[in-house]
């Protein structure tokens, strides 16, 4: 199902409509502020390992995921008062932080240093969805498997047909990676140069 919904005005029974099937285990794709990304429930496992098999990716590298604004990310990682001043200034914006996860997330999305990848991105549609829902959501690039990207949501939607319960057309992305900063133990580390401006850290 191809879904057309306002980036800027989400109509609230369509974001409803597509948190009733994140509840019943469904995997969508919806627009950030960086790509279309592929998610679900994180707290629905059977539903994160059809991710993982539809990105053909190894479950030794975990997803990382959205919540819908700061003060929801302390429930799922530690966040000193260092990180948390440095996300304040950043978020919501295009950028992944690596943090220390709580045992409110699931083992299956934490690596074996038990830190996960989270996001708070600036796309109205997928906070939303995230706070609807009362759970993050997985959050991966709407990719092949050769790693290109769909701009475009209706092949995306013709591309993953019936491996994605719904497709939100949430009009044109910036189609840049997300910048991953790591601030495990207040030592910043940027792991990877994308959208967002990371001046702050170096």
């Amino acid at each position: 199902m191809l879904l057309k919904i306002n980036p800027d005005n989400p109509q609230e029974r369509q974001i409803q409509r597509v948190v009733d099937i994140l509840r019943k285990g469904g995997i969508v794709a919806y627009p950030t502020d960086t790509y279309y990304g592929i998610g679900c429930d994180i707290m629905n496992k059977k539903a994160i390992e059809k991710i993982y098999a539809i990105k053909q990716r190894d479950k030794n590298k975990p997803f990382s995921f959205i919540c819908p604004d700061l003060k929801d990310i302390s429930t799922y990682a530690k966040i000193s008062n260092f990180a948390y001043r440095n996300m304040k200034r950043l978020l919501p914006g295009p950028y992944t932080f690596v943090l220390s996860g709580s045992r409110m997330v699931p083992k299956i999305m934490l690596t074996k240093r038990k830190t996960a990848g989270i996001r708070v991105p600036n796309n109205q549609i997928a906070l939303a969805l995230a706070k609807e829902l009362g759970n993050p959501i997985i959050s991966t690039s709407a990719t092949d498997p050769n790693g290109d990207i769909f701009e475009d949501p209706s092949l995306l939607h013709d591309y993953f047909e019936n491996r994605l319960e719904v497709v939100i057309d949430g009009g044109p992305v910036p189609n840049a990676p997300s910048s991953v900063i790591s601030l495990i133990d207040d030592i910043p580390e940027i792991i990877r140069y994308g959208a967002g401006d990371v001046d702050i850290f170096e």
